[in-house]
């Protein structure tokens, strides 16, 4: 085992065979953190956006932060209840995008796939950026610079979802919970405190003057409306993170369906109870943000100057309840918090690659997305989206509240075009099988009426969201999702022109060549050349030659001495190199034998030095190299490896041999010759 395997063996872990992967599927009690683990999170930033927007009112503006948490409350119970039909409905792990195109179309699928792909990205740098601004609270020297912390975290989850992910979900279960407890725990304190002790619990913005935007400090008329419908798209950042349960039922143990409905079930209590918590005892405590993007809201501190930062809800409301009683419980809220939101891109970690692979098993994201790594995990697909992510990051400097005015767009644009798509299914279902049981059509029915007030509600919302936020950044989503959906149809129409160029289409397909014209490549006369010759022989060609390029007139006459003194029964062509070039001149010789007889095939055999460190791979082979692929361009044309192991080479399998004994036997076995 060289270096770069051990170092992959610690970090990933040993290689799954393929019939491991029932090993890998989860009970609910993992895949709730797994897949969930973005929705509860959200409640630790949601509130923070709600409150943002409704500063640039004033402090007149947050008397309505609970009616907003309980109109963002009841979307996200409709769209729960939503979701859970499609999971009965739709087992097979395609979510959103199996629904649009097996009802809608594939342009329909494919715009859910655009959406939710460009928001799989933002889901990563949203919610890591929030956990590094959770962070500063205990850690402020992050302060300037949270996009390469950020950055750095991406990196740190990455490998641990390289690793496989029933391991990653067992890692991220312990804080998950620790988080729904913790807030749980700070909530009901707190509660318990303000009303039934009657302690006067006060955060630290609480009281403090609040400058809020000109245009919006009326609260009368259009502005009103105008800023109730941002603060409300902002909330519904909370909604994030649904989908992905239908999109990962392939994931849960049997029965599938029943396990992933009940965990949807499971998160929907608990995110709403969650957020309506913090939202409760944010507005009794007084808890204050502003809107510090320039332009927008301003708090005036006690000093008479406005604040240069600000504390998060979660984090203010921790200081608030437990900082003079139990200090320790300040602590755990904040480490929880932290860790949620950068584990809460885990759903994402998840979703994005199970859709990339479907997607690429469909032919319109490169192939390479569909297979699975040493882990049984989509290893290429959460590379992708960790590249992605970090750009994102670094872009905007791990900024949530730049970042989440891209967000929510294109998870409520999958959200409505489901739901349009699970109606139609319904009705289909109920036109087409009249004979079905009276009880499985008012099943049938049901469904039907929850999917259509879930298209209602999601459709109200994606209308108030474009609304509301397109000029604050939404149109940038947007744009990146067009970009999307065109680069899927341009890879699908080369896979469609590539498959329809090499079906089989006549006799011609299977026409034998007229003649094999057998070329060996001579550098110099020795092991190597002669076993390429004697490997040329073997094949029994209607024509043989060796070919050198005159590079050096007196390496070039002691090669053909060498050529008569061995007595080589194969004619050795000499081919002149005014401009000292070897790859020009071979080239131009098979192209010259081409051009005699289009119908013959030219096989060119070239000797190639087996070497074992990775250093010897840059003083070998380099103009083998230039001309194969060079060669294989030209049509007619087979390129032949002759390997020769130097001594070096046993060192190489040696390694071999201690990763893999089968492989190493298998390779002893096999011809070792490449062709193009």
């Amino acid at each position: 085992m060289n270096v770069t395997q051990a170092v992959k063996r610690l970090l990933i872990g040993r290689k799954l065979e393929s019939s491991e992967l029932g090993q890998t599927l989860l009970p609910k009690r993992i895949a709730l953190p797994v897949f969930a683990s973005d929705a509860l999170s959200s409640v630790a930033y949601a509130p923070d956006e709600i409150l943002i927007t409704l500063s640039l009112a004033g402090a007149a503006g947050f008397a309505f932060s609970w009616k907003i948490g309980i109109a963002v409350a009841c979307v996200m119970l409709v769209v729960v209840m939503s979701y859970r039909q499609t999971v009965h409905a739709y087992p097979s792990g395609g979510g959103d995008y199996e629904v649009a195109t097996d009802n809608l179309g594939p342009n329909a699928g494919l715009v859910v796939a655009s959406a939710l792909l460009v928001d799989y990205l933002l889901t990563v740098a949203v919610s890591v950026s929030s956990g590094v601004q959770n962070a500063e609270a205990m850690i402020p020297a992050i302060h300037g610079h949270e996009g390469l912390v950020a950055a750095g975290v991406i990196v740190v989850l990455t490998g641990l979802n390289l690793r496989g992910t029933r391991e990653s979900g067992t890692f991220f279960a312990i804080p998950v919970y620790a988080f729904m407890i913790s807030v749980g725990a700070m909530v009901a304190w707190g509660l318990v405190r303000i009303f039934l002790m009657g302690q006067d619990l006060r955060a630290a913005t609480a009281g403090l003057q609040v400058e809020g935007s000109a245009k919006y400090t009326s609260m009368m008329g259009l502005a009103m409306v105008a800023l109730m419908a941002r603060t409300f798209s902002s909330g519904c950042a909370a909604l994030t993170g649904v989908e992905a349960i239908s999109n990962g039922v392939p994931s849960f143990r049997e029965p599938k369906s029943r396990n992933a409905a009940a965990t949807l079930a499971l998160l929907g209590g608990i995110a709403v109870s969650m957020l309506m918590g913090i939202i409760v005892l944010a507005r009794v405590t007084g808890v204050q943000m502003f809107d510090g993007t320039g332009g927008g809201s301003r708090i005036i501190g006690p000093d008479g100057h406005p604040l240069a930062a600000q504390t998060t809800v979660v984090g203010q409301l921790a200081r608030t309840v437990f900082f003079d009683t139990f200090r320790p419980g300040f602590y755990i809220m904040i480490i929880c918090t932290m860790l949620i939101l950068f584990l809460a891109a885990n759903t994402a970690f998840n979703g994005f690659p199970v859709l990339g692979s479907i997607l690429a098993k469909d032919g319109f994201l490169p192939r390479q997305l569909h297979t699975r790594g040493d882990r049984l995990a989509y290893s290429n697909g959460i590379i992708t989206l960790a590249v992605g992510a970090a750009v994102l990051v670094l872009a905007f400097n791990a900024s949530v509240t730049a970042l989440i005015q891209l967000y929510v767009v294109g998870v409520f644009i999958s959200f409505t075009v489901s739901q349009t798509g699970m109606l139609r299914h319904w009705t289909r279902l109920l036109r087409s099988d009249q004979r079905a049981p009276k009880e499985q059509r008012r099943t049938w029915q049901r469904s039907r009426v929850i999917n259509g007030v879930g298209l209602v509600m999601t459709g109200i919302v994606l209308i108030i969201i474009l609304a509301s936020k397109f000029t604050h950044g939404a149109y940038l989503a947007l744009i990146a999702m067009v970009g999307a959906f065109a680069l899927m149809k341009s890879i699908r129409r080369h896979y469609d022109k590539v498959h329809a160029e090499l079906e089989l289409s006549d006799s011609s397909d299977r026409a034998l060549p007229s003649r094999v014209h057998a070329v060996v490549m001579v550098a110099d006369l020795n092991k190597p050349t002669m076993r390429a010759l004697q490997f040329a022989k073997a094949t029994v060609p209607t024509f043989l030659e060796a070919v050198t390029v005159d590079v050096d007139p007196d390496a070039t006459e002691k090669v053909l001495q060498t050529w008569e003194s061995e007595d080589v029964d194969v004619p050795l062509k000499v081919i002149a190199s005014p401009f000292r070039e070897v790859t020009n001149p071979f080239v131009e010789h098979i192209r010259r034998i081409r051009s005699e007889n289009p119908r013959d095939m030219v096989e060119v055999f070239i000797p190639e030095y087996v070497v074992g460190h990775w250093w010897e791979r840059a003083l070998h082979n380099q103009t083998g190299v230039m001309i194969r692929a060079r060669l294989h361009f030209m049509p007619g044309v087979l390129i032949s490896t002759v390997p020769y192991q130097l001594s070096s080479s046993r060192y190489a399998e040696r390694r071999w041999r201690r990763d893999d004994p089968r492989s190493w036997r298998d390779s002893r076995r096999s011809v070792s010759s490449t062709r193009g």
